[in-house]
């Protein structure tokens, strides 16, 4: 049964988020990170032995890689974590099959709902593996694959197995290398070729337990002249220690093909939330990024496309919300490794409370990329004397024939905006959740509607108590 957490339990702001399900799973590994819990993962899901040496060698390469000197502040005991808890003995493929008390949690979610609504597929995850999958049937008669990660490995090795870490490889970073350790759960995507899928397939990410380490692997394969757009959320009950999250995405988008990735991170704020994204874009292809995140202790993520052929596109929108206790390290990488290749990045982040802000983004121009084009435009809205905002922008040219823009700007609500909305009945916090609705209207109308209206629901729970 799901329970609402007490104000005497909570850390950061009250939401509609912060219940608790009263479960007790099938399996939860002991606390902390060594081989013995690796081998216990590799040996549940039964894996080849080329995964659990993949496991094993991506251990020791997080082991061997010190923490970043960069970013935010990680006060994190990496084996005062659990890092892989099974919920259910077996995935449901209707939600009658999903334990009640999970399914209660995802009903109000409103996941269920929506999917009967609006999307063309979803897969919910409780935990450290998804306990719930569905995708239109008229989707799967034309080959389109959409599952965990952990049944693509068993059901589709050769195709999992020929992009699966080409694109984010073990040692890429620490986290990258913790995830590929323990990773279990996330979505496996192939679109064939010429298939364009009209509504999103969205996965959700729910961490339920105390202590508790989320990792999931996702895939993702569009193939020449398709298309397709996915939607990931995720939420977390608040507890007085930390959890992690640690991801990994990758996205292969083929020639004249389409993809688009939407995220709205809503974590609990006393979860580091610490992702690699990353996105390799062939001819003509074009690959979007749209990424907002309002919850976390600390995030630390900077989804990237590479653009591999001539005519590539990457487009990376994204949102941060900070607010007490809160550091959004965020960001964007377009690497040009091709001629006559564009991209756009759209960074737009709004502290208050004391929260911090940070845009962290690489702009690359690879020798025998010319004529490529980039632009990209960061503001930052501060809405009290305590907050702070960084950018940290680095832009890398080698090759003559390419033109690069950037625009960078820092403002605070201005005093004339708010005596006019004043003057017209409006309270001081529903004159500033105005006018950070405006600020952030780039992003929110390029969600389909429904996330739309979440996310601006979303940034008037974090406004309550604002003042401008």
């Amino acid at each position: 049964m799901a329970t609402d957490v007490s104000e005497k339990d909570q850390i950061g702001d009250i939401n509609k988020y912060n219940f608790r399900t009263e479960t007790t799973g099938v399996f939860k590994a002991k606390k902390g990170l060594n081989k013995d819990v690796i081998n216990q993962i590799s040996d549940i899901k039964n894996e080849p032995d080329w995964m659990r040496k993949f496991r094993l060698d991506a251990l020791e390469e997080f082991n061997r890689r010190p923490m970043p000197k960069w970013g935010g502040a990680i006060d994190l005991d990496f084996q005062d974590i659990f890092y892989y808890l099974r919920p259910t003995s077996e995935q449901g493929r209707t939600w009658d099959d999903v334990p009640d008390e999970i399914k209660e949690t995802f009903d109000r979610l409103g996941i269920p709902e929506a999917e009967k609504k609006f999307l063309a597929g979803v897969k919910a995850q409780f935990e450290s593996e998804v306990v719930y999958g569905s995708l239109q049937e008229d989707l799967a008669k034309q080959g389109v694959l959409f599952t965990d990660t952990d049944s693509a490995l068993r059901e589709h090795p050769d195709l999992l197995r020929e992009y699966f870490g080409t694109i984010i490889p073990t040692g890429d970073n620490k986290f990258s290398a913790l995830n590929s350790a323990v990773w279990s759960g996330g979505s496996f995507i192939y679109v064939p070729p010429g298939v364009h899928i009209e509504f999103p397939l969205q996965a959700y990410f729910r961490i339920n337990a105390e202590s508790m380490g989320q990792f999931e692997r996702t895939l993702i394969i569009v193939d020449e002249g398709a298309s397709v757009h996915y939607v990931e959320g995720c939420t977390a009950p608040m507890y007085t220690t930390e959890s992690l999250h640690s991801a990994v995405v990758e996205v292969v988008v083929k020639r004249n093909a389409r993809c688009r990735y939407t995220t709205i991170q809503n974590w609990a704020n006393n979860i580091y939330n610490l992702v690699t994204k990353r996105a390799h874009a062939y001819g003509d292809a074009t690959m979007e990024w749209v990424d907002g995140n309002l919850g976390s202790k600390l995030t630390m993520k900077y989804p990237a496309v590479h653009m591999m052929e001539p005519g590539a596109r990457g487009e990376i929108l994204s949102i941060a919300f900070s607010s007490a206790g809160q550091h959004q390290d965020a960001g964007a990488k377009l690497v040009h490794s091709a001629p006559h290749t564009t991209g756009q990045i759209i960074s737009k982040s709004i502290s208050k409370n004391g929260g911090r802000s940070s845009y962290r983004g690489l702009v690359r121009v690879d020798p025998g990329a010319h004529h490529s084009k980039n632009s990209v435009v960061c503001d930052a809205l501060i809405l009290d004397p305590e907050s702070r905002s960084d950018t940290y922008p680095y832009i890398e040219v080698m090759e003559q024939d390419v033109q690069i823009g950037h625009e960078a700007s820092v403002s605070r609500i201005g005093e004339e905006q708010m005596f006019y909305l004043l003057s017209r009945g409006l309270s001081e916090t529903e004159a500033s959740t105005m006018i950070v609705n405006g600020f952030i209207e780039p992003l929110v109308k390029e969600l389909p509607m429904e996330y739309a209206v979440e996310m601006n629901r979303l940034i008037q729970l974090q406004m309550e108590g604002s003042v401008g």
